[in-house]
């Protein structure tokens, strides 16, 4: 394992709450704020920049309830070069600031209107006025990718002079590559402790991060997922599991990088990509034969690192590149027994249904393997009749659902007329079932497709379920998108009662067939 640096850890500081909420679209609420920051605390990050205190009235209530929440992480928030910002941080009970001084002469002159002598001045006069008052303080020199690299010496180890814990190198609008990164961090890291907070616009976010860390950089800045303006920051869940994997380096709990993007992405509405590493649908999926039976025989095959290091589950996904393996593997997940010819059969259908262009869900795979076997499946969950209404300033929705031999109605409001849907059909469940709590499924994904043009388009509506270990993929098609996605996720609901019953051994439950061929 190539050894990246001498330092015994890497520090990661978090600024999601800041520099990613300034992603055009994205605002947390304090109570968004703080679940976002006792997840990051839980992963272990060291400092977490909890926001702009100078921005609002409710951005500093965030920051204060952050402060407040007992983190064992040190929270700061984001200064620019003025006391009053010091001021308001101090107010919030933060533990430090993060502050930020023009750096390039763009900034310098451009944007601030001063000089390189008076910038290097208020620096450690505020410096010296926020470590007077108890401060933990990192110096940042804004647009320092792009400044002359004497006067950034002489600004940031002023700082460092005037009582500042550490400075950092900012790559501020993603414009340097790995050589300058590392020309000009080998430099500051040679005045003292240095962190990197590095942007994406050039593609080089991380890069430029290895590259930094291996001049003598200490402490990387990041956002989770990336999040954060234009191209968005360094991913610092991506920053994690390469220090880990490649280098030795650990920085966080990697078993909680997931459950932490998961997360991010409901706070800021901004969906997880599904290329996207560690955190992507597809990171941990296989669907081509050849990879899907190399995959079962040995986890490492077609894996950087097993799902389970970042709190993740593989997923076999069936469509047209699906071989004998994989079919057998995913039937085997739904305790489903078929010999070899009815495996024959199902993987020829899956394989139709591909080359379709159909996504093959786990309802779909359960469908073709009970017509193959000739069996009747008895329904648990099914919907009878669905009305929703979106007028008015709150959209509502009743559904009539037949729950194993009752039928149960409930009514339910929502963001939507969809979210109304979904808590109706929450509503419904909540009616009286022992044993199984029906009504704590969660909705994993939820994806529209439109498959026929015009005003009268039919939408195919794909969700992705889960309960406990358990999790189902459902897909409808209707003219109507409330009823096509009440209906996937009663269906999927319906799914994963049966598979709950199988568990339980109210009804058979098979063993895995053989994994075939990949050739098939």
């Amino acid at each position: 394992m190539t050894q990246l640096t001498t330092l015994d850890e890497v520090q990661l500081l978090d600024t999601t709450l800041r520099d990613g909420e300034q992603m055009p679209g994205v605002s947390l609420t304090p109570a968004e704020k703080v679940d976002v920051a006792r997840e990051l605390d839980a992963a272990g990050v060291h400092v977490v920049e909890a926001g702009s205190a100078c921005t609002s009235a409710g951005e500093r209530e965030g920051i204060r309830r952050v402060a407040a929440a007992g983190l064992d992480a040190t929270v700061t928030s984001f200064a620019r070069g003025v006391q009053s910002d010091i001021d308001r941080a101090l107010d919030c009970g933060v533990d430090g600031v993060n502050l930020v001084v023009p750096a390039s002469d763009k900034h310098v002159e451009t944007k601030v209107g001063s000089n390189r002598d008076a910038v290097v001045e208020t620096t450690v006069e505020l410096v010296e006025y926020a470590t007077d008052h108890g401060l933990w303080v990192e110096v940042l020199g804004e647009d320092g990718s792009r400044a002359d690299l004497d006067y950034l010496e002489r600004l940031l180890g002023a700082g460092l002079d005037a009582g500042a814990d550490r400075i950092c190198y900012c790559d501020t609008v993603g414009a340097a590559g790995p050589e300058r990164t590392a020309d000009v961090v080998s430099r500051l890291a040679a005045l003292g402790p240095t962190s990197l907070h590095t942007h994406d616009d050039l593609g080089f976010g991380l890069t430029n991060v290895h590259a930094g860390l291996r001049a003598g950089a200490d402490t990387v800045h990041g956002t989770v997922t990336g999040v954060g303006e234009r191209a968005g920051n360094v991913a610092l869940e991506e920053v994690a599991i390469a220090l880990d994997r490649c280098y030795g380096v650990e920085t966080v709990r990697l078993d909680r990088l997931y459950r932490l993007c998961r997360r991010v992405s409901e706070a800021t509405g901004v969906a997880l990509l599904p290329n996207k590493a560690v955190c992507g649908a597809n990171a941990f999926a296989h669907e081509s034969g050849i990879h899907t039976d190399g995959t079962l025989k040995d986890g490492t095959m077609y894996e950087p690192y097993a799902p389970e290091t970042v709190g993740r589950e593989r997923r076999l996904v069936l469509g047209k590149h699906a071989g004998r393996a994989g079919v057998a593997a995913a039937l085997a997940e739904h305790d489903l027994d078929v010999d070899d010819d009815e495996l024959r059969e199902v993987v020829a259908r899956v394989k139709e249904l591909g080359d379709r262009g159909k996504r093959v869900t786990d309802a779909d795979l359960l469908a073709i393997a009970e017509d193959v076997q000739g069996r009747e499946r008895d329904r648990h969950v099914e919907l009878v009749d669905l009305s929703a209404t979106s007028g008015g300033n709150l959209p509502s929705a009743s559904v009539r659902l037949r729950v194993g031999d009752d039928e149960r109605m409930a009514a339910g409001t929502g963001s939507g007329p969809v979210d109304a849907g979904l808590e109706a059909v929450r509503a419904a469940l909540a009616d009286g079932t022992e044993g199984v709590d029906e009504t704590a499924f969660e909705l994993d994904a939820y994806h529209v497709d439109a498959i026929t043009g015009g005003t009268d388009a039919v939408v195919t509506v794909a969700v992705d379920l889960s309960r406990g270990d358990r999790s189902v993929s459902v897909s409808a098609s209707d003219a109507d998108i409330t009823r096509a996605s009440v209906v996937a996720m009663v269906d999927a609901l319906d799914r994963l009662s049966a598979l709950e019953s199988t568990d339980d051994g109210s009804t058979a439950a098979g063993a895995s067939t053989s994994a075939g061929s990949a050739d098939d």
